[in-house]
């Protein structure tokens, strides 16, 4: 249409500029304020996720619209499962009428106990000791644990070698 050929490196180009679009889309509901009653369409999270390539594929078997609150705690969560699984794998997000239950399996799993309790909303931001404090690529973990307590939720995390499992 523009005129230009569709070169490999074009092909490139369009995928790379696809894949950045798709991460800003989640990126504003992870990180983007979740106004009371405000909704987000099961078919925004589906394309968001079906947009997003990466080594970590997301199965998301919830099938209704939620609140942007939930969408926001969901995608925080995502991420941090993906925090936990350096080499990639599959997470599988489960809703029924009272709970949520994400399942991430990989080749290798490298869950921190101290960043889960920070999702967990059950400890608060470390102060003091360096070691234990929030480096800025773990900084979504303590967003989780924010969102968690703003929606009354209180996430559970069962942390193995090959799987993980949340609840809330």
């Amino acid at each position: 249409m523009s005129g230009i050929a569709m070169t490999p490196e074009m092909s490139l180009i369009t995928d790379s500029v696809k894949d950045a679009n798709a991460r800003i889309r989640f990126f504003r509901v992870a990180f983007g304020s979740a106004g009371a009653g405000q909704m987000i369409a099961l078919r925004e999270i589906r394309s968001i996720l079906d947009d997003v390539h990466g080594r970590t594929k997301v199965d998301w078997q919830a099938d209704a619209d939620m609140t942007r609150a939930e969408a926001k705690l969901a995608f925080l969560l995502i991420l941090c499962l993906e925090s936990s699984m350096p080499r990639g794998g599959t997470i599988t997000l489960r809703r029924d009428e009272t709970t949520w239950r994400f399942y991430a399996k990989g080749d290798r799993m490298a869950p921190k106990p101290s960043l889960w309790a920070l999702a967990a909303a059950i400890q608060p931001s470390p102060q003091g000791d360096p070691e234990d404090e929030v480096s800025p690529g773990d900084v979504h973990f303590a967003l989780a644990g924010h969102a968690a307590e703003a929606a009354g939720a209180r996430p559970a995390a069962l942390l193995g070698d090959a799987l993980i499992e949340v609840s809330f």
